[in-house]
């Protein structure tokens, strides 16, 4: 019965750990191009976006809390005492769980602005992800890239 439940036990920490991390975005995903248009950089900028998650599984992560304490509990005892000591493992699981995961967790986006003077003369500031491959510099030769999904894109020109 031990090997059982240490079994549902893993079974669940494994499910709630690969739940937790998901891409944000598909990387293997092609995009129709639009337009191109080259320039050079201006300026560039640096910065940083800070913002508070707050977990929308927490249902799920109490729940799964409570169960594994309640297995947990349930090694314990014999007859009714394994019954208050399931009971027991299953509140403190949830309430330890719920506990962890009331905390909103600070996520920083590192981002650069990028100030584009276009071939034609035409200006445009853009803000994109920071890339540590692609570290623009005032003067550098780029092209602006135009998706279909409604997103712009500055790259260097090789």
């Amino acid at each position: 019965m031990k090997t059982i439940s240490l079994g549902i036990l893993a079974l669940c920490i494994l499910f709630f750990n690969a739940t937790s991390f998901s891409a944000n975005y598909d990387r293997n995903k092609a995009v129709p191009v639009e337009k191109v248009l080259f320039g050079s950089v201006d300026s560039v900028r640096n910065i940083t976006h800070e913002e508070l998650i707050r977990d929308k599984k927490n249902g799920w992560h109490t729940f799964g809390g409570a169960l594994i304490g309640g297995v947990i509990g349930n090694q314990f005892g014999g007859g009714s005492g394994r019954d208050v000591a399931t009971i027991l493992g299953a509140i403190i699981g949830g309430s330890v769980a719920n506990d962890r995961r009331r905390q909103p967790k600070k996520v920083i986006t590192r981002l650069v602005e990028l100030m584009i003077k276009t071939d034609t003369g035409e200006q445009f500031m853009v803000i994109q992800d920071f890339d540590s491959n692609m570290i623009f510099h005032s003067k550098d030769k780029v092209r602006m890239i135009y998706l279909a999904n409604n997103t712009v894109r500055i790259d260097k020109q090789r």
